[in-house]
């Protein structure tokens, strides 16, 4: 099964974006892109659950044996 990480290759804040970006297979730029959009018709409403993944969500440098890609 699939799991989402924090990417500390592919990252420019927090690697949310780049984590993102592997999981669903599309390019992080493209997922950094929808974010910025999404953050400007929200009014900023994207900004707390980005904050808040970035506590949630792992680094994918803990991701263990079996899980590796």
């Amino acid at each position: 099964m699939k799991r989402l990480y924090r990417s500390t290759q592919d990252k420019k804040i927090a690697g949310i974006c780049g984590g993102l970006g592997e999981y669903f297979d599309l390019d992080p730029t493209l997922v950094r892109f929808l974010l910025v959009l999404a953050i400007f018709i929200t009014g900023g409403l994207v900004i707390p659950a980005y904050l808040i993944g970035i506590w949630i969500i792992p680094n994918d440098s803990e991701r263990t044996e079996d899980e590796s890609i």
